[in-house]
């Protein structure tokens, strides 16, 4: 496999987001080099992301990209130093309600703490919510802390309902 492969066309990417980006940064889909760019080490600003090899994370990546009409993971990149430097993804769910309706999951808005003050995470969102729209979603949904509340609004999103979750005992996973 070609270090360069992406994980989806770039026809998805929005013209209008690359136009608003500072001179010298790309915005595009995750390619599959990205682990030696930092990808995962932007991540790390969100939460705990494990000691991935290149074996893992070219398998992973090749699922993504196997379900490429599902996940759509981009980055924006400083092209001078060659390096991730802001990620998200936003995946698609298949539902039955609004006529078998699509809704757009964002996830993962991560940017490198360097980088904070360029509105990146501004492009990373509206790039997500291009792809959403593209797809053909009914809506875009994501969940964030308390804090980042006023941000998610200043992208366009109205608070709405409540986020719960359940996380997996590590006991319950290993009786599995």
């Amino acid at each position: 496999m070609s270090t360069e492969i992406a994980l989806f066309e770039e026809s998805f990417i929005s013209p209008q987001v690359q136009a608003a980006l500072p001179e010298g940064y790309t915005v595009r889909p995750l390619r599959a080099n990205d682990y030696e760019r930092g990808f995962l080490k932007v991540l790390e600003v969100l939460t705990e992301v494990g000691n991935q090899t290149k074996e893992q994370w070219l398998e992973r990546f090749n699922y993504l990209k196997q379900h490429n009409h599902e996940y759509f993971t981009i980055a924006i990149c400083n092209d001078r130093e060659n390096r991730v430097v802001a990620a998200g993804t936003i995946f698609v769910e298949r539902k039955f309600v609004h006529n078998n309706g699509l809704v757009g999951h964002i996830e993962d808005i991560a940017v490198d703490a360097n980088q904070q003050g360029k509105k990146l995470g501004l492009r990373i969102i509206e790039a997500l919510k291009y792809i959403g729209a593209k797809k053909g979603c009914y809506k875009v949904i994501l969940d964030c802390s308390a804090k980042n509340i006023p941000f998610y609004e200043k992208c366009g999103f109205t608070q709405k309902e409540y986020e719960m979750a359940w996380y997996v005992p590590t006991t319950t996973k290993a009786h599995l």
